[in-house]
């Protein structure tokens, strides 16, 4: 009897980590295309469960008081409701920390593109001062295999010994992790994906036809016919911080043409006017001088404050400076009553999920 009730919590056990890895794979979400997962690091329930124990473990930082969890909140919708990200010994980075809901749809990852996947950006906050604070990629491994409990968790998700373990294999769980972070079923897809007209505000309504409209915002924050990832993926000027660096511009670039193949992470997180420069820190093509990527507006009403520098602290602000900067784009000034201007934060709030995965 006491060898039945064995396997059977062995059998419940199992299935409480598989049930939300086929539903995070097998399930999409209204207004989401599936979860695209590189064939190289493909999702299973041993690679999640470790990336999401290693999400929340606060020992890999300096000081062991700093986890992923720090500054992705689940309650906060995966930012952290700061202006700039706070690390290690209270240090202040010099960008907004943006959510991570749906980055497993993302092309690129950071306000400025730097890298290409989430397994090349779990890499990176590790090591930054600023961040987690540790020395380097061995120092996270040395913690790692000092850890009783994960040998076994990498083993079961990699099939390695403590000996084998990389970075990437540290990277790639994170990655995983984040792959289930996907937030759909807002009221806004329940009303053009479902066809449940109920499901928003007359405001909202008349936001939506604004932001489809002639507000012009789906140009960036795109909306499909089948699903709405509210993001081109492309990288954009608005010109919001560009005025602190502008006196002394030519400088900046040129000292960035003189370092150019020094680490961009360190450099843009510790050095706020470098951080303005936006995607030209990537590129070093001058046309991409304060050009910063498009963020998703889902649960934006949640993820407040906004931009890539938090200097705007509520919706309805970062609604009129969009429009503001929009005519500056455009060559015409896009004029909304304050009544329009209501009616595109109604539908921005339409937005919200009605639920959000956990991070615990």
């Amino acid at each position: 009897m006491v060898k039945v009730c064995f396997v059977r919590r062995i059998l419940w056990v199992r299935l409480v980590l598989v049930i939300p890895f086929c539903l995070a794979q097998e399930t999409t979400l209204l207004g989401l295309p599936p979860v695209p997962a590189p064939s190289a690091n493909p999702q299973t329930p041993a690679k999640i469960a470790l990336g999401k124990t290693l999400f929340n473990d606060k020992r890999l930082s300096g000081d062991g008081s700093i986890s992923c969890a720090s500054c992705h909140q689940a309650e906060k919708a995966f930012a952290d409701g700061r202006p700039l990200a706070k690390g290690i010994g209270g240090r202040i980075g010099s960008r907004n920390t943006p959510s991570l809901l749906n980055a497993a749809y993302l092309t690129s990852q950071f306000w400025d593109g730097r890298r290409a996947s989430l397994e090349e950006q779990a890499k990176d906050p590790l090591v930054n001062p600023r961040e987690h604070g540790l020395t380097d990629h061995d120092q996270v491994l040395r913690i790692i295999q000092a850890n009783t409990r994960y040998p076994g968790d990498f083993r079961r998700a990699f099939g390695i010994r403590p000996s084998h373990l990389t970075i990437d294999h540290v990277a790639q769980a994170l990655a995983a992790f984040v792959r289930t972070l996907v937030a759909g079923n807002s009221p806004f897809d329940r009303y053009l994906y479902a066809g449940q007209g109920e499901a928003l505000s007359e405001s909202a309504r008349r936001g939506l036809a604004l932001f489809r409209g002639r507000a012009q915002c789906a140009t960036c924050h795109v909306v499909g016919p089948e699903y709405a990832l509210f993001t081109d993926n492309g990288f954009h000027r608005l010109g919001v911080g560009f005025p602190k660096i502008e006196p002394r511009l030519a400088d900046m670039v040129l000292g960035v043409a003189r370092g150019r193949g020094q680490p961009v992470d360190q450099a843009i997180i510790s050095d706020g006017e470098m951080a303005e420069l936006g995607r030209f820190m990537v590129t070093f093509n001058p046309a991409d001088i304060g050009r910063f990527k498009t963020p998703s507006l889902r649960n934006v009403a949640n993820t407040a404050p906004y931009m890539h520098d938090g200097s705007v602290p509520t919706l309805f602000e970062a609604v009129e400076r969009e429009i503001y900067y929009r005519g500056i784009e455009t060559g015409r000034p896009l004029i909304l009553t304050p009544q329009e201007k209501s009616d595109l934060v109604d539908f921005l709030k339409s937005l919200s999920s009605e639920t959000l995965p956990p991070s615990s």
